[in-house]
């Protein structure tokens, strides 16, 4: 049996989860998040759980179980609590800003960058060199925030760019020594 799948998903005060045949609709505080999962796997709401069991030992069986009730437990912890990226910008004259809902960088081009804000995503610019992407749905604040980072990845020589937070940039010796002959 699967370590991960065979762990009930605690329902948390103040969510609602609803199971109809493979479709599982989440609501709370945070909003609301619908999923379809394979209908191989049995979903079912038990005493305030989520309960996900699979048929039988199939090798497609095995591997859909654990996704299935993590999917369900970043749902459900998603719409409680929601989920939140943290940006840094490294680099001088590189900042961040928000204009009405697109956000605006500053990082070294001629030009500057806008990135619009997608549905179910919410920016925040708390400070020039900051930037939080906060949403329910876990999928998309992660793609969101690695399609920031993209824009301006963190250099290895003086570490100028976008790098989460909790990122460590290995750095690198420049060059050194005399020309040559």
């Amino acid at each position: 049996m699967s370590r991960i799948g065979r762990l009930p998903v605690a329902i948390p005060a103040g969510v609602d989860v609803q199971v109809d045949g493979s479709t599982v609709t989440a609501k709370g505080p945070q909003g609301t998040l619908t999923e379809t999962f394979n209908s191989n796997m049995n979903i079912a709401v038990e005493n305030n759980e989520v309960i996900v069991t699979r048929p039988n030992d199939e090798k497609l069986n095995k591997s859909l179980h654990g996704l299935t009730r993590t999917l369900i437990a970043n749902m459900v912890k998603g719409v409680h609590e929601g989920f939140k990226k943290e940006l840094e910008i490294n680099g001088i004259g590189y900042r961040a800003a928000m204009q009405g809902t697109d956000l605006v960088l500053n990082i070294g081009y001629s030009h500057q960058v806008i990135v619009a804000q997608p549905e179910g995503i919410k920016i925040e610019v708390p400070a020039p060199n900051k930037i939080v992407i906060s949403g329910p749905d876990k999928q998309k604040v992660g793609q969101f925030a690695a399609e920031v980072r993209e824009k301006r990845p963190p250099e290895p020589y003086k570490g100028k760019g976008i790098k989460y937070a909790d990122e460590h940039i290995r750095r690198k010796e420049g060059k050194t020594g005399k020309g040559g002959k």
